[in-house]
């Protein structure tokens, strides 16, 4: 089953957005990790530490950017029967390019994502927009809405990943702040699913009381 089926339609897809209304909608409404839970394979692996996050975030916000882009200018030449294997080649292209530029510039950070990055291709946060949104507006709004879905993953990511440091280790990105150690558990993948599952909480909650 292809990701976008995963993504039920909703009312910022079927009507037209202000260009501020595409941009903020992946941030807290529409947010890729929280709202919509998709993305959950990196978001558990890799928010061990801040920096980790925000790189896997990063990665992924330009994935999506371009991708989104490219799809755009492309959908109206892709037959409809090879449409998903189509974007699907487009996206790791990119990725490709991603997955180079930090072999090169960010060894250590590459060595840390491992095999996370190459896995963007068939994140469905990736595919799901290209799928519901890219391939159905134009470049400009399918780059606003990839970067806005990528900002909304990349704030995820790094909301889990600065509370696991922060609790787990005592530092944020890297800089310790007390010599003493901290809960083993939030560095571990039990302390990753705690930690979503309270944000996830804290997120509808919000939901709940903006719509009292």
């Amino acid at each position: 089953m292809p990701c976008s089926a995963l993504i039920k339609p909703t009312e910022t897809m079927e009507k037209k957005l202000t260009i501020k209304e595409n941009l903020f909608k992946g941030l807290i409404r529409e947010n890729p990790v929280l709202a919509l839970l998709l993305g959950c394979c990196p978001t558990l692996g890799v928010t061990s530490s801040a920096t980790n996050a925000i790189g896997m975030g990063l990665a992924t916000t330009f994935v999506l950017v371009m991708s989104n882009m490219a799809i755009s200018m492309v959908k109206n030449v892709v037959p409809d029967k090879v449409r998903i294997p189509a974007y699907i080649v487009i996206i790791a292209a990119f990725v490709t390019v991603v997955q180079l530029l930090m072999e090169a510039y960010t060894p250590a950070l590459f060595a840390q994502l491992g095999l996370f990055i190459p896995l963007i291709v068939v994140n469905c946060i990736v595919l799901g927009r290209a799928e519901a949104f890219a391939s159905r507006n134009s470049v400009g709004d399918s780059a606003i809405d990839g970067l806005g879905m990528g900002m909304g993953f990349t704030l995820a990511l790094l909301l889990l990943g600065s509370i696991r440091e922060v609790l787990g280790s005592l530092s944020w990105f890297g800089m310790k702040f007390s010599e003493s150690d901290g809960m083993l558990v939030f560095v571990l993948a039990p302390g990753a699913f705690l930690t979503l599952g309270f944000l996830i909480a804290i997120m509808n909650g919000l939901k709940k009381r903006s719509k009292t």
